[in-house]
């Protein structure tokens, strides 16, 4: 999502230093490599349903680890099922989470498919989630992945390098039409036909294959005065075409009703959205499961119509201007959580 990014690891963190000592560092920013979005306030709304002998953390974004590692760190009963769809990612985790790999379970997999992760493990139910949204510093520092435009690289963008779409071939066969819908659906770029259109004027001299390139003719697409306020010119683009390499809103669709069906009953979940696209289905999920559903010309609720979960954050929560001083990354970040109250009907 461009710049709306969170950093979920560091890729030395399992060499050097006990677990305690990362955790700490990552609170205080001493390791400036690895902040974790609001790891505090995650650790305090999830340890609490993770406190009974063999209680199930699935971690469902699991990047490098950093949030899992504190969770396991503070909760010695419990046990993680972490799942990432970058292999890299799992790899690097591994190393990290190396001194609480007996309670560790590493799953390939896109975070709708939480549930068969946990069949995987062994667990019928999940006691905490974590889904923590978008691009992972690794991702979007590793120049060769082509997610951002502060760097040349060929265009990718791709989570799971397994999978064959690639933003080059968005950007150099989608239809005008199509191309428009992705930009201004998933970029909120208001010029969204404007960019689209002198995309397909440059692609017809030959693919466009590389973010600068990319970048360059955003830019010149844009009106001047526009350009000149609201950070990169390119940034709602690549967001765009990101979500759309990655079919990221509707795996977000199919991962919270499928995450939620597995929550027990006092279990909770927490996600970390970073654009109000992920956040607005976010909060609908909750929402829907929050409220009480009795048809309002009844005098008394109908038992079977009580809300499933409870609301565990007023609206979204935001990162602290402390922590936004630490990790600039963060500054986007939105915070819901909530709890099951009730059985899934």
């Amino acid at each position: 999502m461009g710049d709306d990014t969170r950093d979920r690891g560091n890729e030395g963190a399992g060499a050097g230093g006990t677990g305690d000592d990362r955790v700490a560092a990552a609170r205080t920013g001493a390791d400036p490599l690895h902040v974790p979005v609001m790891l505090d306030r995650i650790v305090d709304l999830l340890a609490p349903a993770l406190d009974r002998p063999g209680a199930v953390f699935v971690d469902g974004t699991l990047g490098l680890g950093g949030h899992s590692e504190a969770i396991l760190a503070a909760c010695p009963n419990a046990r993680l099922v972490g799942v990432d769809r970058d292999t890299t990612a799992l790899e690097r985790s591994a190393a990290r989470l190396a001194p609480y790999a007996d309670r560790v379970h590493l799953v390939h997999a896109v975070y709708s498919e939480i549930p068969r992760a946990l069949d995987e493990a062994g667990a019928a139910e999940a006691d905490a989630v974590l889904l923590d949204l978008g691009v992972s510093s690794p991702q979007l520092d590793e120049t060769d992945r082509g997610f951002a435009y502060a760097h040349d690289a060929p265009l990718d963008m791709r989570m799971d390098r397994t999978q064959p779409l690639t933003a080059a071939e968005v950007v150099n066969t989608y239809p005008v039409s199509e191309l428009t819908r992705v930009l201004r659906a998933y970029g909120e770029e208001r010029f969204a036909s404007r960019v689209a259109r002198a995309i397909e004027r440059r692609r017809a001299q030959g693919p466009i294959e590389s973010t600068r390139e990319l970048a360059e003719l955003v830019r010149d697409a844009i009106p001047a005065a526009t350009r000149r306020t609201g950070g990169h010119p390119a940034k709602r683009t690549f967001q765009g075409l990101r979500i759309e390499v990655n079919a990221e809103l509707s795996i977000l669709e199919r991962t919270l009703p499928a995450a939620l069906s597995r929550l027990a009953v006092g279990g909770r979940i927490a996600v970390l959205s970073y654009h109000s696209l992920e956040d607005r289905l976010t909060k609908k999920a909750f929402a829907a499961l929050a409220t009480d559903t009795t048809p309002a010309d009844l005098p008394v609720p109908l038992p079977d119509r009580q809300p499933e979960l409870r609301l565990l954050t007023r609206g979204a929560e935001l990162p602290t201007d402390e922590e936004n001083e630490r990790n600039p990354r963060a500054q986007s970040a939105r915070l819901r959580a909530a709890e099951r109250v009730r059985p899934a009907r």
